[in-house]
Formats: C-alpha cells, structure tokens, sequence
C-alpha cells in the first residue's frame, strides 16, 4: 500500500513537468510568429511603399499629360457607289484639355475653399500620411455588410494617386496600388502641394476640369477670391458625382448636396450655423458664360454621355479621357433639319414682354428599334445645360390615348365605334367637374369624333367606366409609371398627372401603338470600342407585347382622323400617313384662363415617333402659351415631312387576325311619339335606314329606375298598346345591323303622357315631341333587361295618328326632365335631362354645339 500511494505522485510529477514544458514552447512559438509576422508585415510594408515611390517616379509626367479624346459616331444614310453602306460619321469629340483645364497656385485658393474640400472628402487630410485606416476600417465594414466594394475610404492623397495614375475600378489589387503611390506621395510632397495638385487635377463635370475652370463654367468667376460660401460648397459637392450634382443640369440636386458640404463645415468648426444657414438658402442661377462647346448635335451628345454612365458604367471623366469610340442611333439628317427647325424663331410664339423665348422640345424615336433618331433639349440649348427632354410638363389631351382610350381598347368592351357620353359634366360625387374646350356638350359621340374633336367629358366617363386603375396600369404598360396614391382618379384621362411626364416618355409610349403594340427600350448607343478597337459593350435590345396588336391598330386609326379636316391636328399632316395627337394644359391665372401652360403635339408615321413639346420654363402672368397646340403640330410636319424625304413612303399594316372594323348603323334623329285615343296605345315612328337593319325599342315609365328592351322591330313603327292610363313613359330606339349585330347610337327621347279613363277628350292632333340630345349625369346607369315588361306585347301595325291636343287635356307631351339609362355600357352612354324646345314646324335647333331637327307630328 505504502509503495503504491508512494508511486502515483511521481507519475503526476512527470505530468506537470510535460505541461509546462508545452506551455513555454507554446508561448516561444507565439513570440517567434509575431516576430515573424511583424518581420513580414514590415517587408510588405517596405514593398508597398517602395512600390508606390516607383511607380510614382515612373509616371509622374502623367500629371501634365493630355488624356485621349473620345469620338462619337453616327451612322449616315445611303450606299456608296459599291452598293455598301456608307462608313459613320463622326459627330462628336469629347477630350480634356485647352479653356477647360486651368491651373492655380495654391496661395491664390481661399482658405475657405481649402476647407470646404477638406470638410468633405478628407478631414483628417493634415493628420494622416496618405492613407486614413480610420476611414478604411469604416469602408471595409461597409463592403463586407454589402458584399461588395461600395465604398472606397480614400483620401484626397489617395484620389489625387487615382486620377493620375490608375481607373476608377474597385478591386484589392487597385487599392493596394493607390495606397503605395498616396504613402508615395505624402512623403515626396507637402500637404499644400498634394492639396494644389488635387484641385487642379480633379473633374468637376461640364467638361471643367481644375478648381479655376470650374468656377468659370458654373459662377463666370476667373478669381477664387470672390467666391461666395455657397459658391465654394457647391464646388466642393461635384467630386463625388459632377454630372448629378451639377448645379447647371439639377440645380435642386446641387441644392441638396451644397447643404450636406455646409453641414460638414459647421460640424468640423470652419463656419458658424448662421453663416451655413445664409449659405445653404441661395438660389443657384447660371452666368450668361456658363455655355461652353460646340452647339451642333449637343443634346444628343449629352444624352450619349449620360446613357454611358447609367447603362454601362463608364463615367464622363472617363470618357473625356480613355479614347472610347461611340456608335450611335443618331440619324444626321434629322438631327440637323430639327436644329435648324429649332433655330427659325417664326415657327414659334413671340418672346415675352421681357425678351424671354418661349422653350420647346422634341424627340424622334424609330418605332422598330427603339433607337433615339434625333432630339433636341431646348431653344439655343447650350452643351451640358438643361435638357427639356427629361422635363416632365402636364400633357393634356395628348395622355387620352393611354389614360382613356388605349385601355378601353385593350379591354375588348370597346371599338373606335364605340358610342360614348359626351354630357355628364360631374364625376366622384360632384367631386370632379371637368369642361369641355367649346364650354358645350355633345351628346352621345363615337370614340372617333370624341378624339378628333378632343372632347374632355367622353373620355372621363369612359374611365369612369372602367376605373382609374385600368388607366394608371395601360401606361405603366408603356413605360409611364404614375404615382400611385395621387394619380388614381379620372384627372389623368386628362392628362392631369402628379408628376406630369416627359417628351422621351411621350414619344417612347406613342411608339408602341405604331409598332403593333411592341414597346422597344429607348436607347441612344450600339456600341463602344476601347482605344485599341476591342469591343466593349453593345446594346442587346430589350422589347415587349406591351398591348395588343388590335389595340395599337385601332388606336391608329383614331389618331389618323385628329390630323384630317375638322380634327385639332390637321397642322401636323403631310404626304405620308400620320397618326397623332394634340394637346394642352389651361392657365390657372385670372384673367388669363384662355391660355395654355403647355401645348404638346405626339404623333407618328409608320417609320418614326415624335414628341413635341411648347412651354415656358416657369408658367407666370408674363410667361404663358397663346399659339394653342398648332405650333407643336406644325413643328412636327416641318421636321418629320423633311427627314423622312427621299424615303419610300409607307403605309400603316393591320395586324394578322385583326378584323376589319365595321361601322355601326348610324343613329336615329328623328323618333316622334303620338297617343291613340281610339286604341289607347302609343305610336312610334322614325326614318328607316334599310332592309338590313332592325330597332330596339326601349322605354322606361315613371315608376321605373332604368329602361327596359320593349321590342326589336323589324320596321320603322311600333305600336306600344301595353301602356297603362295615366302613368307617363318615356321611350328611345337604337337601330341594329342584323349582318355584324352591331348597335347604332340611341336616339333622340321622347315622353308621353297617358290621360286618365274617365278624361274626356276629343279628337286632335297629338303634340309635337321635340328630340333632344339628352345631357345626363351617366353614373347610375346599368343595362336594360333583354325582355319586354310584363303585358301584352305591342304590335306593329300602322294606325292613324291622333291630331294634336289644344295642351289643355291629359296627353300632353314634354322633353324630358329625367335621366335615361343606356341599353349597352359598351356603346351606349347614359343620357339626362333634355333642353326644351319649342313646338311646331319642322326646324333647325341648335343645343349645346349640336344642330337637331324638331319633326312636326301630323
């Protein structure tokens, strides 16, 4: 036992000593790996930074180096005597360099300025040796939470070392790179010196490149010194993004990040609250220099750009400088006629009392491809300055074929035949009260003559019909999103939108109805090539069936009749089929209201699409429309009838399985309503329109809601001997094609008063019964029964007349003061109260713009 307890503490003193003996080469093993690893993260220290010095010698003539320009193509038409298309023509060359890159001492930079950069892209700028591993460390979090370089750390050492030597890409091995020539450079240079090559050096969009420059483009200013506070933060926000926070293309968006610059400032102490108060609250307005560059093309060439950047990720620095060559949709000729258009100032209205110019715009899109032909941003549009191609205005009556009648259309209730309401004049409850541009009502029209004429109530109550939603979906279907809360009521049938919408938009949209319903991407760019003619990005097209090909047709043949005799585009036609329509948005201002804000004109040939649009830039009592909508189409045939010239001329095709449209019969004018003491019945008669045509007779009492299918009579008379004594009813007739079932207009109401039994009455002449055109409130109106009421059912066969009542008996017949109902929500409009006319002799009526006759009864 003694030998055994006496054994067992040995073994655990060996164990102990093992332990220790693991734990000491434990912990020199860890020393020699951190000597090791501060050994190795030396020498790579060493490396990056001997790396950086080298580099840094090797390219430091970069820094006066002239980058090489980007060339810009268009394709001309025609062929060569070869039969071969002809080679692109350049049409535009985008470079750095000359008026636009000037260089200033760093002593001639306000310290205010100085500040304003610091503030903003690296304030620990004089703490730091190049490279901010704070900054970094906050960067690394943010592209491991995004998974992705989002975001880069540098500092104005680090950026400096990118723009001179390196391309805006994000990844490890740049990074590196860029942190070795920073270190590189903040040993070689001082803090004032990589400040002064920084402000010099750096882009500040508008092809300014150098703080001096830039102050010229953006304030006219040439010394530093008089730089407001505001001025300078606004020039400190263009860094980081010159094209969207260029006060010249967004100043709202300038606006916005010149804020943010004065906030860093008073939070970093250079300024006070008040001073950042004052600063922040100023209005930017460009200097007459603010112009710069060629004018020819310069829309098209700053759309060129800005499609670089947003679809393909190449930035206008780096087009101004790494010798891409651009290929392009643009169409020359149409490009050069639209500018010269543009620069006849009789084609539009006369300056303002004050010499400002009435502004206009206007963009072609080819309808097969979707490719951008020509455009133009504005009268006297100045290179990088504010393109009213993207400017969203109110379109008017030009946005009925997509709020209103496209979905009518697309919804297979409808056809350009269609009968539709032309008199409701209030809508939601009384809630919406829209008028029509002749201050009239119409009656019962066809969706013909409702978008020939640009009536404003048919196509509210056809959306009314249908909802604002069916409205609000058929554009976003062509590519026009509305708001989603505030657009979704019956104002945007006319055109009364929240955001209102842009002529690229518009002309985009339109395409569509020219392409059999096919809705391409809108696109100004084909291709690009790097400086060594590799290929780098091409543009794969992007289309869609967004509407049927039977709703873009028909739609077609609607906007054919708005530019012949008697439609309100007939200024836009020339010796090619077109298809269009006008537009305009009424001035608000007292005294005024006969005025427009903006007057459009949307149209196409079977080749290409245009918008136009007319406006001042800010609507006021001195600033407003007064040419109406004719100057849009005239400008329109003026560019399309010139730039198609020389084409064969085309026509529009009608889809596949599309059937021919049909006309329905037309309406019945002329329905007279007598009582016949002798049989205690009601005639009705009116005009036959031929063999093939039969009439649905309906009629409503005054005990009833809506109007009920009495009879489909095969000839102009019925005999109704089912009415009651004493009741009053009133009656319409709507004639049939009995080959294509289509329904013809309701006609003319008539109401008639049954006298009492124990009435006496004597023999006389019924009175006459004036038609009317019925203005009624379409709301509560639902379809008739396809059946006769109960009773017997009325005959047809021809009876004498009574003669007319001396008005002092019971049969007395007036127009009538209530609504009636529509037979068909799809082709017949509910009808209301009649205007009273005078009896008598058959005559010529005109109510509400509509001419009637009032039949005598014999």
């Amino acid at each position: 036992m003694g030998k055994q307890a006496n054994t067992k503490p040995q073994g655990s003193s060996k164990g102990s000593k093992k332990k220790r003996l693991n734990f000491r080469k434990l912990i020199f093993g860890s020393i020699i790996a951190t000597i090791l690893a501060i050994i190795c993260a030396m020498g790579i220290y060493i490396i990056v930074i001997m790396s950086g010095f080298s580099i840094l010698d090797q390219n430091i003539d970069k820094i006066n180096t002239t980058a090489e320009s980007t060339l810009i193509y268009a394709q001309e038409e025609g062929k060569d005597k070869n039969g071969k298309d002809l080679p692109p023509i350049e049409i535009a060359k985008l470079y750095k360099g000359g008026e636009n890159r000037e260089s200033v001492s760093i002593k001639d930079v306000p310290e205010r300025l100085q500040q304003a950069f610091i503030a903003t892209e690296d304030r620990r700028f004089e703490q730091h040796a190049g490279v901010d591993f704070w900054a970094i460390g906050r960067a690394l979090v943010k592209d491991v939470m995004h998974m992705s370089a989002v975001e880069g750390g540098s500092t104005i050492t680090q950026q400096l070392a990118k723009n001179v030597f390196l391309s805006s890409e994000k990844t490890i091995f740049r990074k590196g790179t860029e942190m070795s020539i920073a270190f590189a450079l903040d040993q070689r240079f001082t803090k004032g010196e990589i400040l002064e090559k920084y402000l010099n050096r750096i882009f500040f969009g508008s092809n300014a490149y150098g703080i001096k420059a830039a102050a010229k483009v953006y304030f006219g200013k040439s010394n530093l010194s008089d730089l407001k506070l505001w001025e300078m933060a606004t020039l400190a926000a263009l860094p980081k993004a010159p094209s969207r926070y260029s006060p010249l293309k967004n100043p709202d968006l300038s606006k916005e990040r010149r804020g943010v610059v004065l906030r860093l400032m008073t939070d970093q102490g250079y300024i006070t609250e008040a001073e950042r108060a004052e600063a922040a609250a100023v209005d930017y307005v460009p200097p007459a220099s603010a112009s710069q560059g060629s004018k020819e093309y310069a829309t098209f060439v700053d759309y060129v750009t800005n499609e670089a950047e947003d679809m393909y990720g190449i930035n206008e620095d780096e087009l101004l400088t790494k010798g891409y060559r651009i290929y392009t949709t643009m169409n020359p000729k149409a490009q050069q006629i639209m500018e010269q258009t543009y620069a006849n100032a009789s084609l539009f209205q006369k300056d303002a009392s004050d010499g400002q110019k009435i502004q206009s715009s206007m963009v072609i899109v080819d309808n097969k491809t979707g490719g951008l032909v020509a455009m133009i941003g504005g009268r006297d549009y100045q290179p990088k300055g504010f393109s009213r191609v993207y400017a969203k205005r109110q379109p008017g009556s030009a946005f009925k074929p997509i709020a209103a009648y496209g979905p009518a259309l697309e919804s297979g209730k409808y056809t350009p035949y269609s009968m539709m309401d032309d008199t409701q004049t209030t809508f939601g409850n009384g809630t919406y009260a829209p008028r029509n541009y002749d201050r009239t009502t119409h009656g019962q029209v066809t969706m013909f003559e409702a978008v020939k004429k640009s009536y404003n109530l048919a196509p509210v109550w056809l959306l009314d019909q249908m909802g604002a939603k069916a409205g609000m979906e058929f554009a976003d279907k062509l590519g026009i999103k509305l708001n989603a809360q505030k657009d979704r009521n019956l104002a945007i049938a006319l055109g009364g939108l929240t955001d209102g919408v842009s002529p690229l938009e518009m002309a985009t949209a339109y395409s569509a109805f020219a392409n059999q319903g096919m809705l391409n991407k809108a696109h100004a760019i084909l291709r690009i090539v790097d400086a060594q003619g590799k290929e780098i990005h091409a543009y794969k097209p992007e289309k869609k069936q967004a509407i049927s090909p039977k709703t873009a047709y028909y739609m077609t043949l609607l906007l054919q009749g708005v530019v012949e005799p008697g439609g309100t585009g007939t200024k836009a036609k020339f010796n090619r089929p077109v298809a269009g329509k006008t537009g305009t948005t009424g001035l608000d201002i007292k005294g005024l209201e006969k005025y427009d804000r903006d007057v459009w004109f949307v149209g196409y040939t079977p080749e290409w699409t245009a918008a136009v649009w007319e406006g001042f830039d800010k609507v006021d009592s001195k600033h407003y429309v007064t040419i109406g909508s004719g100057s849009p189409s005239a400008i329109f045939m003026n560019v399309m009838s010139k730039a198609l010239e020389g084409r064969p001329v085309t026509n529009f095709v009608k889809p596949d399985n599309v059937p021919d449209l049909t006309e329905p019969p037309k309406g019945i004018s002329d329905l007279a309503a007598a009582y016949v003491p002798e049989t205690k019945s009601v005639k009705l008669t009116w005009t036959s329109q031929g063999d093939k045509i039969a009439y649905k007779l309906y009629r409503k009492s005054s005990k009833e809601t809506e109007a009920k299918l009495l009879i489909q009579a095969p000839n102009a008379e019925v005999n109704d001997t089912t009415v009651n004594s004493g009741e009053t009813y009133q009656y319409y007739v709507t004639p049939v094609n009995l080959e294509s079932n289509l329904e013809g207009a309701q006609s003319n109401m008539v109401n008639i008063e049954i006298p009492k039994d124990e009435a006496q009455l004597s023999p006389s002449p019924s009175p006459s019964v004036s038609p009317s055109p019925s203005p009624g409130n379409g709301k509560d109106q639902t379809s008739p029964s396809p059946s006769p009421p109960p009773g017997s059912k009325p005959t047809t066969s021809p009876t004498n007349s009574g003669k007319p009542n001396d008005g002092k008996g019971g049969s007395g017949v007036s127009p009538s003061p209530s609504p009636s109902p529509s037979p068909s929500p799809a082709n017949n409009p509910a009808q209301g109260n009649a205007n009273k006319t005078n009896q008598g002799s058959t005559q010529d009526n005109i109510q509400d713009g509509i001419i009637t006759t009032i039949p005598k009864i014999q």
